[in-house]
């Protein structure tokens, strides 16, 4: 695993991702304005501002001329995580100390600030594993972050087979769920430290949440 490999493409789709970007977009702006700090369309009103320009310079496929707009793209990951990241705390700390509020308004947040969880997560998987999208799309690898079974079994793939958007949304999504990796395996300290925190922020979400459910059932 160690070197790079080379893979000649086309370059991965932008579409699947910047999809992702938007359906977040919208689940932020429906949050309550008391589980935003500032206004609730602050977020995502950067993260469409900085989205726009990265579907104009390159609308279809991610090529090595695009890599200069790489800050681009962390930039409007980070925004996106520390907005939902606040919203996260901003329900905890409702939920902690007994705030009442509706319980379906609530249940509902809490769903939604988990859901983008996954969806940003999965974006900063899919942004460092092997130097980004970009950098793939020139068909160098170095080390990978993750480690999906493709890699390891030659064949169970009929062609030369690399990670695209959708895997690193699924690897997210059983994070969250599973609170651990399943089939695809963290190798490098940093994608340690990520899943593990995505793993303690979704359960902090659902353990808080259910507690407060059973109270609001009761």
């Amino acid at each position: 695993m160690s070197g790079p490999q080379n893979h000649e493409g086309l370059g991965e789709s932008r579409w699947p991702a910047a999809v992702a970007v938007v359906v977040a977009i919208v689940l932020q702006l429906r949050l309550p304005e008391n589980l935003s700090v500032g206004p609730s369309y602050v977020v995502p009103a950067l993260a469409l501002v900085l989205l726009i320009p990265l579907i104009i310079t390159n609308p279809h496929r991610f090529t090595p001329q695009t890599r200069d707009l790489r800050v681009v793209s962390i930039a409007l990951i980070a925004a996106m995580n520390a907005g939902n990241v606040s919203s996260l705390l901003l329900l905890l700390r409702r939920l902690i100390n007994g705030t009442k509020v509706d319980g379906r308004s609530l249940m509902l947040s809490a769903v939604e600030i988990w859901l983008t969880s996954v969806i940003v997560f999965a974006l900063w998987l899919w942004e460092i594993d092997r130097g980004g999208p970009i950098v793939r799309s020139r068909g160098v690898f170095t080390d990978p972050d993750l480690y999906f079974p493709q890699m390891g079994d030659a064949s169970l793939t009929s062609r030369p087979w690399t990670p695209a958007f959708i895997d690193y949304l699924y690897v997210s999504l059983t994070n969250s769920t599973a609170f651990s990796p399943t089939d695809t395996l963290p190798l490098r300290t940093r994608t340690k430290l990520l899943m593990g925190a995505q793993s303690l922020a979704s359960l902090a979400t659902i353990a808080v949440l259910g507690a407060r459910a059973v109270n609001i059932l009761n």
